[in-house]
């Protein structure tokens, strides 16, 4: 599939400052590659590789399976809100590439945060079909059990409902049958993102 097929335009790649994005939020479902193309992209630019999930448990002192379990969602999604604002407000130096969870761009008050900060969000896709295969071999290979994956018909009407947020992301790029490096170097090149020489942030990088 070629590239016009796989990307759709992007809205806005300047912040309301006219400066050029410093920062990029990747969105999408379960087993879509968001962490491993956001490490992926981290190393090809020298940027910042971040997951919101871990800020979420460093900042709660917990994993977000306790915290779901022990508090609820609405105290996740509390949680989560805090985190991406937090996240928000340290943009103004250095550069980050954040990898939303699954239900995170989903959420209004969210969506309304990344929206104002007028920073790009790529919803990275792939057909149902592959996504349920990902997350089935990498529970399987890891040991670990994810709710969702019990029930496939589930999993595919989760996916389509979400699937009508996830598309109001800034751009859409399909990572179906490709490298993380590929789909990496796509996002780099459709939203003209810039490689730096030497970093002033600490972070994860791969």
């Amino acid at each position: 599939m070629g590239a016009k097929k796989r990307t759709r335009g992007l809205r806005s790649r300047r912040t309301s400052a006219g400066r050029a994005c410093n920062a990029v939020f990747l969105v999408g479902f379960m087993g879509a590659g968001k962490s491993s193309v956001g490490r992926a992209l981290g190393r090809q630019l020298n940027w910042v590789f971040e997951d919101l999930d871990d800020r979420i448990e460093r900042r709660e002192g917990r994993t977000v399976a306790e915290i779901f379990r022990n508090s609820g969602e609405q105290e996740f999604r509390r949680a989560e809100h805090s985190a991406l604002q937090q996240a928000l407000d340290e943009l103004r130096g250095g550069t980050r590439i954040i990898a939303l969870g699954g239900g995170a761009f989903v959420q209004k008050p969210n969506a309304a945060l990344l929206k104002a900060s007028n920073m790009p969000t790529v919803f990275l896709d792939a057909p149902v079909e592959e996504l349920w295969q990902r997350c089935s071999k990498q529970a399987a290979d890891s040991g670990t059990e994810r709710p969702l994956l019990r029930n496939e018909k589930q999993f595919r009407a989760l996916y389509q409902v979400r699937r009508r947020s996830y598309a109001k992301a800034s751009v859409r790029i399909e990572t179906c049958n490709r490298t993380m490096d590929s789909v990496a170097a796509e996002i780099a090149k459709t939203l003209r993102l810039k490689k730096i020489t030497i970093r002033t942030e600490e972070g994860e990088v791969e």
